[in-house]
């Protein structure tokens, strides 16, 4: 199974724990494959720190995270959409990757995106909806 990770999802997953670090651990584990464009990883990237300033090890465990990232998961070079799909701007990106890279699941906390589940066959599906319906205990 082939997922994109809203930035949302992957950085509260780091700072915060709980499900969305499950769903972290669940990638690292090889239960599924991210897919990811040039544009996710640059907004994983300036989010991250954004957030880790300051702090030094979690500016650590970032650097290791967006590393491990940037050598196993799927980049896909995703056109932008011939029109837009979600209200928030900055969203779209989330949905070109899926459809440039296969994935049939994108995994966020936004609410804009969560609107347009079932878009192209994507299902835009929470944290805990992912968990429960997609992950092997």
């Amino acid at each position: 199974m082939k997922v994109v990770i809203d930035t949302n999802v992957l950085v509260s997953g780091l700072i915060f724990g709980g499900t969305p670090a499950r769903i972290l651990t669940a990638w690292s584990d090889g239960q599924f494959r991210l897919v990811a464009s040039p544009e996710i990883l640059d907004e994983y990237r300036r989010v991250g720190q954004a957030l880790a300033a300051g702090r030094e090890p979690l500016v650590r465990a970032l650097d290791a995270l967006l590393a491990m990232v940037a050598v196993h998961a799927t980049v896909v070079n995703a056109p932008a959409l011939a029109s837009r799909v979600c209200e928030g701007p900055d969203d779209d990106k989330f949905l070109a990757a899926a459809l440039a890279g296969g994935a049939t699941v994108v995994v966020s906390g936004d609410k804009h995106l969560l609107r347009v589940s079932g878009w192209q066959s994507i299902d835009v599906l929470t944290p805990r909806q992912f968990v429960d319906r997609q992950l092997h205990a």
